[in-house]
């Protein structure tokens, strides 16, 4: 099973999405929590190329991208290979 990591924040719809889409998937991940102004949101913009938003979304240490980027990946049927390792 590949390694799933998010970058999320509190009161944030677009995380919970993500979120749930790996829970009704059953992939394991790993969230990490990165409000604003945190060490962490610092580490998702640098591995991110720069992009702000959270959630930011890594598999197997591969930019995925944010919630929008990670449904598309879905309904296009690209997720669950990478998911697969």
């Amino acid at each position: 099973m590949a390694k799933v990591e998010i970058y999320v924040q509190d009161f944030c719809p677009y995380c919970a999405r993500a979120v749930s889409l790996f829970q009704k998937k059953g992939v394991p991940f790993e969230e990490i929590y990165a409000p604003h102004g945190s060490a962490a949101r610092k580490q998702a913009i640098e591995r991110s190329g720069g992009r702000t938003t959270v959630p930011q979304v890594f598999i197997d240490g591969r930019h995925i991208g944010g919630s929008d980027d990670l449904m598309a990946l879905d309904r296009k049927g690209g997720l669950d290979p990478l998911l697969a390792g």
